[in-house]
């Protein structure tokens, strides 16, 4: 079984776990592959954050040319971005290409029909698994009384309150 832990001190656990549930709770990130020197990205839905294990799991397909891609180039970037609650995440990782029927199920709902018409038995249906190396969060402060508490301070010349940004790095040990 693998495990990933953010290196350094016990903080960093409480830190990775606002980390997850960031994650968790925007869904859709941007995913970077390098393509022939370069980059692009698309849209994808994090189906699962294994936080034990320090991996994310979504759907492809097994042609996509993002699949290619990962098996050139098996670093990955993602972004994910919540405007409304002004959270962000940036992660580094390595992807994979997996075809497990077990956690395919598991993952399985019915919104995925529309990108896999046959369903589980989808010859396209395909896992992409990313185990996190790196990451970073940023979570600012919302609402109203925030954003003019904000205006206030730069008008008076301070520093307004930007939030938390952490930086968390991940060993992943077998």
């Amino acid at each position: 079984m693998q495990s990933a832990q953010p290196k350094d001190r016990p903080a960093q656990k409480q830190k990775a776990q606002k980390l997850w549930q960031m994650v968790q709770d925007i869904k859709i990130a941007m995913l970077t592959t390098r393509d022939s020197g370069m980059l692009r990205c698309r849209p994808m839905e994090c189906l699962q954050v294994d936080a034990p294990a320090g991996t994310l799991w979504f759907f492809t397909g097994a042609s996509s040319p993002k699949t290619d891609e990962v098996d050139d180039e098996h670093e990955v970037a993602l972004a994910f971005a919540d405007k409304t609650h002004q959270n962000y995440v940036s992660i580094s990782g390595r992807a994979k290409l997996v075809r497990d029927r077990a956690k395919a199920r598991e993952l399985w709902t019915e919104e995925q029909r529309a990108w896999y018409p046959e369903g589980l038995d989808d010859p396209e249906l395909a896992l992409l698994k990313v185990s996190v190396q790196q990451a970073e969060y940023w979570d600012r402060p919302t609402g109203e009384m925030v954003a003019a508490q904000g205006l206030v301070r730069a008008i008076a010349d301070e520093t307004p309150d930007l939030g938390e940004n952490e930086k968390l790095s991940f060993e992943h040990s077998r």
